[in-house]
């Protein structure tokens, strides 16, 4: 029988939702096999508590407040470690050809549509992704064993703002409702450089893509013996009680309306920002900056900036991006505000884009309770990654966790390198690709038809969006372009979560918020 309710990431899990997550998110089976998921539950329960105790420690100092849960690096399947080849394999740089495009309007025939031979002695091996990447199986899972029909896929149309079709490593596109400033446009974008980078490799699709902020394919509603297969629809977040699938966001490209680079230069200047302050170096405070306006969660932080009355170990400042784009963006440098020792997340309307750039300084990132999740912060653990914050008393929570991190100074910096780290090294621009490829790979398997153009879309390709762009937007499509085929394969796609894996990942992170509690708990 299907539940297809998701996997809470944050906050407390009861035991009895820690045993039954596992098998969410599958389609409609019979009794007897409930039966049989019901014992290897148990078993699974079993082993995994055993697991937890190899797997998850506790140092304890002299008092509650010095100790701290820290969790080994532990890989449940086997890494591959990529061997460079011999001789350096030629790169093919293919540069856009505006000039022919001008005069034909058509898209170039040039550029290859084909696989090079993955025999290829010298193409280096590729590693195995990273951890995050083994949600694209549960994101798939509510089709896993109905497959995806032309007409339930129909039925995501929706809400769609567009549909994207890929056949013979080309893409294809029917808009139905242009997107909030230009989400459509970069994720579009992205998508391209993805078939520059990995010509012919990229499987025939259908897809539906929604570019608005909040998941819409409710479980609930595809949840019961006789319910039927939900439509699949892509977008940027997701939460507990949506199906909708995850895919990386429109800024990994830019974000011009708000002069926020691509990511790849982005990264870069990030790591650099690290550098110019240390650690111990930084102001002793929570910084958060951002606009409340678009939700009440973020007008309640405001609360905590520091007053006459009360210091909470926050310094928040409201975001006027209407004055920010007349003064030239002069005050809103990501790169250059990793210079506090901590830094605060909290969500706006739904998910923000904003969290890869906290995570990305070496400050103590400080999660007020998520609702949402996006492609990658799935992999993030409690105290090891970030510092969770209540979302129902963020100002108390808030300075414990700085006063905690200013009186153990070392393990509060081991948490943000630790973030950092995760961020340079799993989220680079390669990886992002990569979690494209096999989302998209795995998404392909699963229709139950045969891709085919639809009579309205056009052809899309690098020259018919890059061609006609103008300032920001241009600037930031010609820096995050692909020049040429990558050198070597996407990386090795790591297997699904078995019951015992999936349980210790929920519960090390329930336990880890659930220790924090006790901390702050214990200090009042």
């Amino acid at each position: 029988m299907r539940d297809s309710r998701r996997w809470k990431l944050y906050g407390h899990l009861s035991e009895s939702i820690l045993f039954l997550r596992p098998f969410m998110k599958s389609p409609a089976r019979s009794s007897s096999a409930a039966l049989v998921f019901l014992l290897l539950f148990f078993v699974g329960a079993f082993v995994c508590t055993r697991f937890l105790n190899s797997t998850t420690q506790t140092h304890v100092g002299t008092s509650a407040q010095d100790s701290i849960l820290t969790t080994r690096a532990s890989q449940l399947y086997p890494q591959q470690t990529p061997v460079l080849p011999e001789k350096p394999p030629e790169i093919l740089d293919i540069p856009l050809n505006c000039t022919a495009f001008d005069l034909t309007r058509t898209c170039p025939s040039n550029y290859p549509t084909t696989a090079s031979p993955d025999q290829d002695p010298d193409r280096p091996s590729p590693p195995t992704c990273p951890d995050h990447f083994r949600w694209i199986h549960e994101d798939l899972r509510p089709w896993a064993h109905t497959g995806i029909t032309r007409d339930t896929l129909q039925k995501a149309r929706r809400t769609a703002n567009f549909k994207l079709v890929i056949v013979n490593g080309k893409a294809y596109l029917e808009t139905y409702v242009k997107s909030f400033q230009r989400r459509d446009t970069f994720t579009l974008w992205g998508i391209l450089q993805l078939l520059r980078r990995y010509p012919g490799k990229v499987p025939d699709l259908e897809l539906m893509f929604d570019c608005v902020d909040w998941p819409v394919i409710l479980s609930r509603f595809y949840s019961g013996h006789n319910a039927s297969a939900p439509p699949p629809l892509f977008r940027y977040c997701g939460d507990d009680h949506s199906l909708d699938i995850v895919f990386p966001d429109w800024s990994f490209w830019g974000w011009p309306e708000i002069n926020i680079a691509p990511w790849g230069n982005l990264l870069k200047q990030l790591e650099e920002g690290n550098k110019r302050r240390r650690w111990v170096d930084r102001e002793p405070y929570a910084y958060w900056k951002g606009n409340p306006a678009v939700a009440a969660t973020r007008q309640d932080l405001l609360k905590c900036n520091v007053s006459e009355e009360q210091d909470w170990n926050a310094r928040v400042y409201a975001q006027d991006w209407s004055r920010e784009v007349k003064d030239g963006f002069k005050q809103s440098d990501l790169a250059s505000q990793c210079i506090h020792r901590y830094k605060i997340y909290i969500e706006g309307s739904a998910w923000s884009v904003s969290n890869k750039y906290i995570l990305a300084c070496d400050s103590v990132t400080l999660i007020v309770k998520p609702r949402y999740y996006d492609f990658f912060t799935r992999g993030l653990m409690p105290v090891h990654h970030y510092w969770p914050i209540k979302d129902n008393d963020k100002c108390r929570s808030i300075k414990y966790a700085v006063d905690w991190g200013n009186s153990h100074k070392q393990k509060a910096q081991a948490i943000g390198k630790a973030a950092s780290n995760l961020i340079q090294e799993d989220l680079k621009m390669d990886y992002v690709y990569d979690y494209m490829f096999h989302l998209l790979s795995e998404y392909a398997k699963l229709l139950q038809f045969k891709p085919t153009i639809p009579r309205k879309a056009i052809e899309l390709c690098s020259e018919a969006m890059a061609c006609r762009a103008q300032g920001l937007e241009k600037q930031f499509m010609m820096e995050s372009m692909v020049k040429g085929p990558a050198i070597s394969s996407p990386c090795t796609m790591p297997p699904p979560y078995d019951p015992p894996s999936l349980f210790s990942v929920l519960r090390r992170q329930s336990n880890s918020i659930k220790q924090v509690e006790k901390w702050e708990k214990s200090s009042t």
